[in-house]
């Protein structure tokens, strides 16, 4: 058991090594971020002239809540893991964890949480900069045991994230091209995921809908756990949904993993 979580560790350390030489990529990135939040302060404050609240929440909650989603997705967001899961599919890199005693789905966990360390630490950055004309904006609930709950729905955010990139560059094995699964995938998270408004806005129906999707659980969940847009009774039903997903995609990735290596066995002889 050691020696297994040994290789890992040093697929985690080769993620570390490789993500900090692009340090400078995800500080640009997180500085362009900014750019967003710039924009959604100035719409979302036209939304709410000669208003106080919308959906229950003032502008300066709705404010913090997207500043939270913004560092949410650099922490546990997918950047581009389908993509060169994807590429390794399709070069035949993959052949070598097929000959070796490693789980692929394992090696790629590890180098994602190696990345999302990095890109995280580096959102902190721009974010100390832009703190002092926001702060005034900003306000988060005093509830303790939000601080305490948000750390294990954001690793599961973060596995549901990755498994979900996985899935779809397992299916590399059947398609030659996985954009338009990826682009499709995107704009559903995009809405169903809280990015584009707090998903409190959707009609009730609709907003129950959405808590039985993953996509509810990629970044929108512990979101709205820290910024108070859900109860104590609320979050721990989330954590009983939220843990069905990550074990259903590993389900899932398992089962596309092994129907995906009879084909390619196949295919390449």
């Amino acid at each position: 058991m050691f020696s297994a979580s040994a290789k890992y560790y040093q697929s985690f350390l080769i993620g570390l090594q490789s993500n900090l030489v692009y340090r400078l990529n995800f500080a640009v990135r997180g500085f362009f971020s900014l750019f967003h939040l710039a924009v959604v302060f100035i719409l979302w404050g036209a939304a709410y002239a000669g208003t106080l609240h919308i959906g229950g929440f003032s502008f300066e909650q709705t404010l913090t809540y997207f500043l939270v989603m913004l560092v949410m997705q650099f922490f546990v967001g997918a950047f581009n893991e389908d993509y060169q899961i994807s590429e390794e599919i399709r070069s035949g890199l993959i052949n070598q964890f097929i000959l070796k005693p490693i789980n692929y789905f394992s090696y790629r966990f590890s180098i994602f949480v190696a990345a999302r360390l990095v890109s995280g630490a580096l959102i902190l950055i721009p974010l100390c900069v832009a703190l002092p004309f926001l702060h005034s904006y900003l306000t988060l609930p005093t509830d303790p045991w939000r601080y305490g709950l948000v750390i294990p729905a954001m690793l599961l955010s973060a596995f549901i994230q990755f498994s979900i990139a996985y899935c779809f560059g397992m299916l590399t094995f059947w398609f030659l091209e996985i954009q338009g699964f990826v682009i499709l995938s995107m704009a559903i998270e995009s809405l169903l995921g809280g990015q584009m408004f707090p998903l409190d806005l959707l009609p009730a129906w609709m907003l129950e809908i959405a808590k039985l999707l993953p996509f509810y659980y990629q970044t929108y969940f512990p979101t709205a756990i820290l910024t108070g847009r859900i109860d104590l009774a609320a979050t721990y039903q989330g954590f009983a949904i939220q843990l069905f997903w990550a074990v259903a995609l590993l389900g899932l990735n398992t089962v596309l993993w092994r129907r995906g290596l009879r084909r390619h066995t196949a295919v390449g002889g």
